[in-house]
């Protein structure tokens, strides 16, 4: 006799073993969204060892680059074969890439070792998230949504921490090297507890439609990444970029209307929930990311806070976010309803995004605080909601291809979000220096350095530093009040949601993995549990 719990899910697992799958699952995720922020406060002593300065935006924009192309086909594959196998390999080239990464002798080795990261990282997001899928039914997932969301939330906060405290008490390759037992547990977990079922069906898969779509959208985010920075908005290589990810979006609605078996079902986005959820979280992530990347800038320069100061400083949106994903989980497990979340959740955000535009040099801690809690719990309220009704939007077939594509679209958000708000930051603080400095200390600065080395603007005479960090705190201030268009963007997105009854217990079986439960097999060979055969809901299959 086993210990399922009532509502547990069809695959035969216990809920003992869910908790314990689960927590290899995070443990993986935990990885991947870790890695996004522990170089960051490595990346001075990786260039003073490694030489290659030119280069070293590379070393982020290399795993953000491999991280977001690869989720599509990391979906579609789990959805055609069963995931466990999948997840399994993308964290053995997660940790392979980490080793190669610590051992790297100089910065091209070691953009190319995170670009290798980056690609096992795209399996690991989008494969715990559709592994939860298989195991938990969409009724009780709430339970672990707060988890889930707690794990990103703890890892922004922890990377900027670990990174510096590796880089000062032993070596800036521990950051990578600190992957590799924690990434071996985390595989152990899932060999031992997920068992796979071996299905003898033969797929067609769209190499094609997925090559076109990695290319759209290293253009699109090479484009982001480059834009204002490496290269002027209106240079030849931008533009070329822009023609060419229009040109290539065109290409790839066209051969993923002929595809057999699409990596990117296009047939998904005529569903209304799944649209609507979907580019919800495209625009909460634009507004999200855009804003959210300069808080830690504004508490470094206009604060003066060190950055793992500010890495501390960050913990109410992280702390919001995490209580009320818990309590959001919850309460959707116990009543079944959610459209409410994402409505209360858009309005905490833009009204969040527009209490920070009230920051400047004299605002006390204690109230940025609040500003921050405020958009943490909008946060909380809305982002892995919206998964859910992404993937309760979906068959169970397109459950990983439904989860991939909404992971998808939050990448290519957060990267526009930053390359946006960027702009309109450098753009008005090129403005407001002059206003607040004279023109010799003008032109002992330059905004891009200043921007990019906050200590440097610690160091500077008390006049000038002052002068800086008011020009900051007024430009800083119209990017966050240009996020709340898109907060109320994302309010309206949310009214059209449609209540619609979570799925239950019966209703998600499928052939990713087996557990005790006594097997049959439907009229195609495919096996399913003796569970779904009693259930009430036809089971689905592959």
């Amino acid at each position: 006799m086993t210990d399922t719990a009532p509502g547990a899910p069809t695959t035969g697992l216990s809920q003992r073993q869910i908790y314990f799958v689960f927590a290899g699952l995070m443990l993986g995720m935990f990885l991947a969204a870790l890695d996004q922020t522990v170089v960051a406060t490595a990346l001075p002593t990786i260039v003073g060892d490694l030489g290659g300065l030119n280069h070293l935006s590379w070393v982020v924009t290399s795993y953000l680059l491999a991280s977001t192309v690869s989720t599509p086909l990391w979906g579609k594959l789990g959805d055609l074969y069963g995931r466990k196998g999948f997840f399994q390999a993308a964290i053995v080239i997660f940790l392979v890439g980490s080793a190669l990464s610590g051992l790297s002798q100089n910065l091209n080795e070691l953009i190319a070792f995170r670009a290798l990261q980056g690609l096992g990282a795209g399996g690991l997001i989008v494969g715990a998230q559709a592994i939860i899928g298989d195991i938990v039914p969409l009724r009780d997932r709430g339970r672990y949504s707060g988890l889930m969301a707690g794990t990103f939330a703890i890892s922004s906060v922890a990377g900027p921490l670990l990174g510096g405290f590796f880089t000062d008490s032993l070596s800036w390759r521990w950051v990578f090297y600190i992957n590799l037992p924690t990434g071996a547990l985390a595989l152990l977990v899932v060999a031992a507890a997920l068992h796979a079922r071996t299905t003898h069906v033969e797929h067609k898969i769209d190499y094609l439609g997925a090559g076109i779509t990695a290319a759209m959208a290293t253009s699109l985010i090479l484009m982001l990444t480059w834009g204002g920075t490496t290269y002027a908005w209106d240079s030849a290589m931008i533009v070329g970029l822009g023609v060419a990810t229009v040109v290539l979006f065109g290409l790839m609605i066209v051969v993923e209307q002929r595809a057999t078996e699409p990596v990117v079902p296009l047939r998904l986005f005529r569903i209304s929930n799944f649209r609507v959820s979907f580019t919800a979280g495209v625009v909460v992530a634009f507004s999200m990311f855009g804003a959210t990347t300069f808080l830690p800038l504004f508490l470094q320069v206009v604060h003066g806070a060190s950055p793992t100061s500010s890495g501390l400083q960050m913990v109410p949106i992280m702390a919001f976010m995490l209580l009320m994903s818990v309590y959001v989980g919850r309460r959707m497990s116990i009543t079944g309803r959610y459209r409410t979340f994402p409505i209360i959740g858009t309005v905490l955000v833009a009204l969040g995004l527009y209490l920070l535009s009230f920051l400047d040099a004299h605002t006390p801690f204690w109230q940025t605080a609040i500003y921050m809690a405020v958009l943490g719990a909008g946060l909380g309220s809305v982002m892995q909601v919206l998964l859910v009704i992404c993937q309760n939007s979906v068959e169970y077939s397109d459950l990983g291809v439904g989860t991939s594509l909404a992971a998808f679209g939050r990448s290519i958000g957060g990267a526009l979000g930053v390359a946006v708000f960027g702009t309109i930051f450098n753009n008005r603080l090129a403005v407001e220096l002059p206003k607040h400095l004279p023109a010799a200390a003008l032109s002992r600065i330059h905004g891009a350095s200043v921007t990019a080395n906050p200590a440097a603007v610690n160091a500077m005479p008390a006049p000038i530093r002052h002068g800086i960090q008011l020009g900051f705190a007024d430009s800083l201030h119209l990017v966050f009040l240009a996020a709340v268009p898109f907060g109320l963007l994302a309010l309206v997105l949310a009214l059209r949601i449609h209540e619609q009854p979570l799925r239950t217990a019966g209703a998600e079986s499928g052939p990713a993995f087996e557990g005790p439960a006594i097997e049959t097999a439907t009229a195609d060979g495919m096996p399913i549990s003796a569970e779904a055969v009693s259930s009430k809901s036809p089971a689905r299959s592959r």
